[in-house]
């Protein structure tokens, strides 16, 4: 078997411990209310795909975690509520955004020793303290992110539908933006590093022209296209808002100045670059 062939092998087994802890946990525990039900499997699953990273000290072993959670968490909800019209577009665009998002990481992850090089940076950072971090920072926090952001999901499914209008026209093209976004920036990415760019050069075409990080857009602009389904399926449901901000602010002041630290650290003029380009969303390329 190729290191490759390994890799996907113990992911496999790790998503089908994952999902089989999860449901266990809704099956068995004893709450009645579907959303708390889902909430503790989440972090259930969570633990096992945190155990499964420490024993192969790798912590990417969570990274197809934010793909895999939505999908799974949209398969419960929907035999406890109604699957009306709306229920299933979303469902169908969520699939849609799992099954990429999934195979980019997935084509992407050589063999086991292949960590994010922001986890092994922080390792070097807090030595024997990192599992802690890693627990809290990288696994548990991104699954209430989530979480957060799929209770959209759950209202959808939760309540009794009011017919197909314009706030779901919007919602299905917010969605389907963000989706062919990120993977057309996803493609571009790839196709630019395939192609074997001079040293200490970066990515400054198509999406990649108007926005630093156009994949985060599209990213955000998903979560956000969800919170547009709530929104059409239920006028009272503000707090499913709450997921779309906090996965943006991720991005925003996390994710992003990370990665810019780093171009920053290693591409001659990418800070002059940054003071130009928009850090998110798409916009006006200041002249220099």
């Amino acid at each position: 078997m190729s290191p490759r062939a390994r890799a996907y092998a113990v992911q496999l087994v790790v998503y089908a411990a994952a999902l089989a802890s999860a449901a266990a946990t809704v099956t068995y525990l004893p709450i009645a209310d579907p959303l708390w039900r889902a909430a503790v499997a989440d972090v259930v699953a969570t633990l096992v795909v945190f155990g499964f990273s420490v024993a192969t000290s790798n912590s990417s072993m969570y990274d197809p975690y934010w793909s895999v959670a939505p999908p799974a968490l949209f398969a419960f909800w929907a035999t406890t509520g109604a699957v009306s019209v709306r229920a299933m577009i979303l469902g169908g665009l969520v699939s849609v955004w799992a099954l990429r998002l999934t195979f980019n990481f997935l084509r992407g992850f050589r063999d086991l020793s292949h960590e994010d090089w922001r986890y092994v940076d922080l390792q070097a950072q807090h030595g024997r303290r990192y599992w802690l971090v890693s627990f809290i920072g990288i696994h548990f926090f991104p699954s209430v992110l989530t979480f957060a952001g799929s209770v959209s999901l759950f209202v959808v499914l939760g309540v009794d539908a009011a017919p197909l209008g314009p706030i779901d026209a919007l919602a299905i093209a917010v969605t389907c933006l963000g989706i062919a976004y990120e993977g057309i920036a996803d493609e571009q990415l790839r196709a630019y590093v395939r192609g074997g760019p001079p040293k200490g050069e970066w990515l400054r075409a198509g999406l990649w022209r108007n926005t630093r990080h156009p994949n985060y857009f599209g990213e955000c602009t998903f979560w956000w296209g969800l919170a547009l389904f709530a929104c059409a399926a239920s006028s009272t449901a503000w707090w499913v808002w709450i997921g779309p901000v906090a996965i943006t602010l991720l991005f925003f002041f996390v994710s992003i100045p990370l990665i810019d630290a780093r171009m920053v650290a290693r591409r001659p003029g990418y800070a002059e670059y940054a003071k130009r380009v928009s850090r998110l969303a798409p916009w006006f390329v200041r002249e220099p």
